[in-house]
């Protein structure tokens, strides 16, 4: 039998440029050295955080471009004080009540934005007051770094533990009673004690705990760098029963601050919510501090006994105040 045909014959192809019917030259080959001479794109700028809005400069006396504020708002507006009088606005406060997890981040962020945060609570029977009253005397207030703490107490324990005749409703041995077993003797301050927790950790499961149990509770942004003085800053009245000037209670809000890691969290008509990360562990430590609260807060011993209520507070994350 026969071959077939032979088999065409095998033709090597290479790939060039110049063998394409293309009617576009061919493109001229870089080097590598060439390549890497060029420059390489510059990388996008990174993405810095926001400055505070307008609205929230106006609670500075200063312009500071540093100050952030990465957290979104819910609506909410300026307040002034003085009734609505004042030109500097005392605080911003939110128009609904706020979660959280909104509490937290903008705690997290006050070292940056310069805000405090402090849940608002109002009068029983009336919510305009006193935020959206405006009854706020910021200008009143003095600095809270003017006053002595330890003094203060003193001054105050002295003035609440003397007997008047003509108008005290108790007999000196009952007037004695109430704080004893100090009687009119003051004991000095509590010496402070080192945390196992976190006071702004703790300070945000507080706030979140106090929320729960209060769930009409608004936000309110004081420019104030330490809690402790957010209250002053606002032009808070609550205690003008016993004390005028603000000022003098945040000075005592800063000892505990740094003797007992505490944090202002909640702030009503005549209330005050504290949380503190290292509270009295023992009855002794217990009567100390009772005596510190009824020199800054008389109301929340009046009706009891320093006794009775130093037991109340031996362990308890919350301090609660309130002036009748």
């Amino acid at each position: 039998m026969g071959r077939g045909p032979a088999p065409p014959e095998r033709v090597q192809h290479r790939f060039s440029w110049t063998a394409l019917s293309s009617p576009y030259p061919a493109p001229a080959l870089k080097s590598p050295a060439a390549i890497y001479a060029h420059p390489m794109p510059t990388p996008p700028t990174p993405l810095t955080p926001p400055g505070l809005p307008a609205e929230l400069q106006e609670l500075f006396s200063d312009q500071d471009p540093n100050r952030t504020l990465s957290v979104p708002l819910p609506p909410g507006r300026l307040v002034r004080g003085d009734e609505g009088d004042d030109d500097q606005p005392a605080l911003w406060v939110s128009d609904a009540p706020i979660t959280p997890q909104l509490w937290q981040s903008l705690r997290a962020e006050r070292p940056r934005s310069g805000l405090t945060p402090l849940l608002l609570d109002h009068l029983d029977g009336d919510a305009s007051r006193p935020w959206d009253a405006g009854e706020l005397w910021p200008g009143d207030m003095t600095e809270a770094g003017d006053h002595d703490p330890g003094v203060l107490l003193a001054e105050w324990w002295d003035e609440y533990t003397d007997y008047d005749e003509e108008s005290d409703d108790l007999t000196r041995a009952e007037r004695l009673a109430v704080t004893a077993p100090f009687g009119r003797q003051w004991p000095g301050l509590l010496a402070g004690k080192a945390w196992s927790v976190d006071p702004d950790a703790h300070a945000d499961l507080c706030a979140a705990r106090f929320q729960r149990s209060k769930p009409h509770l608004r936000l309110g942004l004081v420019a104030a760098e330490r809690g402790s003085d957010a209250i002053a800053v606002a032009g808070w009245s609550g205690a003008v029963n016993y004390a005028n000037d603000a000022a003098e209670l945040s000075a005592v809000l800063r000892s505990w601050e740094d003797r007992f890691g505490a944090r202002v969290i909640g702030v009503g008509f005549a209330e005050l919510h504290v949380s503190v990360a290292a509270p009295p562990a023992t009855h002794e430590e217990a009567q100390a501090m009772a005596a510190e609260h009824f020199a800054f807060c008389p109301d929340n011993v009046w009706m009891t006994s320093l006794l009775s209520y130093a037991e109340e507070i031996v362990g308890q994350p919350v301090w609660d105040f309130w002036w009748d």
